[in-house]
């Protein structure tokens, strides 16, 4: 599903493996002490190689590691990208502790990063909605919206974002959540 904003700006929903497709930055769902895990995060340091946990060890020893709604950069190693922006969302408790906030502050903090280093194209997984137990129905709802609100600010230089889902499940949930709360984009 592609949603093209009138700016010439374009949101796309897409299946598949975030590691195989070919952007300027990869988003990575990683963990607070960016020592690489299961799901995404393994599969981007599988993919990327030694590299990239290279660079993040350099990273946790300057800072120890990156705050929950945050995220910090480092290139992408083997990855067909520049540059995987590592972003740490929220373990979900009951949403009524700061963690829609903290979702939608990884989705701004990676547009944030992305803008800083010229990066026209940027693919994000659905970050914490896996081991950290996101509802997928409140994730998506976040993420599209954030990342709309970006894409349609006339000062971005970002041009494409695409979210890498899984499986047909979650596309067919992100699809419909898109044509709830998108209405004003999709044509």
């Amino acid at each position: 599903m592609d949603i093209d904003f009138p700016n010439g700006k374009k949101l796309r929903l897409v299946i598949g493996d975030i590691t195989k497709i070919r952007v300027d930055a990869i988003v990575n769902a990683a963990n607070s002490g960016l020592r690489g895990g299961g799901g995404v995060d393994g599969a981007i340091h599988r993919a990327g190689g030694s590299a990239i946990m290279r660079e993040l060890d350099e990273v946790r020893g300057k800072t120890g590691g990156c705050p929950t709604g945050s995220a910090v950069v480092t290139a992408a190693g083997a990855l067909p990208a520049q540059y995987v922006f590592h972003a740490v969302g929220p373990i979900y408790r009951d949403g009524r502790h700061g963690e829609p906030a903290q979702l939608a502050a990884c989705y701004r903090k990676c547009l944030e990063l992305a803008e800083e280093r010229n990066v026209r194209t940027i693919s994000f997984p659905a970050i914490s909605t896996g081991a950290y137990g996101y509802p997928a129905q409140e994730a998506a709802n976040i993420a599209l919206e954030t990342v709309a609100a970006h894409l349609d600010g006339a000062e971005t230089r970002v041009r494409e974002v695409l979210l890498v889902l899984f499986d047909a499940g979650f596309y067919q949930l992100y699809q419909r959540t898109a044509s709830h709360s998108l209405s004003n984009w999709i044509k």
